[in-house]
């Protein structure tokens, strides 16, 4: 027995749009990254599904799978970066207050 197409797409525009709301709606940095990282892994399951509906010989929605793993690897190392730095100047992690470290 086979799992539809449609029944990825489903579950990936779900987890889509969760992360969405949660960027939108989150105002921790480490949960807005966090969130993104769901938008990009929801955004690999439907290249991964379309790639196996419809990839006979080459597996091209695989070979973006890995690139999107490497993009959302350097996200998260540089994401993290630029909070635990502004962590360090001042000790909070919600997004509406580090613009008031500008000076």
């Amino acid at each position: 027995m086979t799992v539809p197409l449609g029944a990825y797409v489903v579950v990936s525009a779900a987890l889509f749009f969760i992360g969405c709301a949660g960027v939108l709606v989150r105002r921790n940095a480490v949960v807005i990254l966090m969130c993104v990282e769901l938008m990009l892994n929801a955004a690999n399951l439907a290249l991964v599904a379309f790639s196996r509906k419809y990839g006979s010989i080459d597996e091209r929605g695989s070979v973006f799978v890995i690139f999107v793993f490497v993009i959302a690897a350097a996200e998260v190392a540089v994401g993290l970066g630029i909070i635990l730095s502004a962590y360090r100047n001042r000790p909070v992690v919600n997004v509406d207050e580090i613009h008031q470290m500008r000076g």
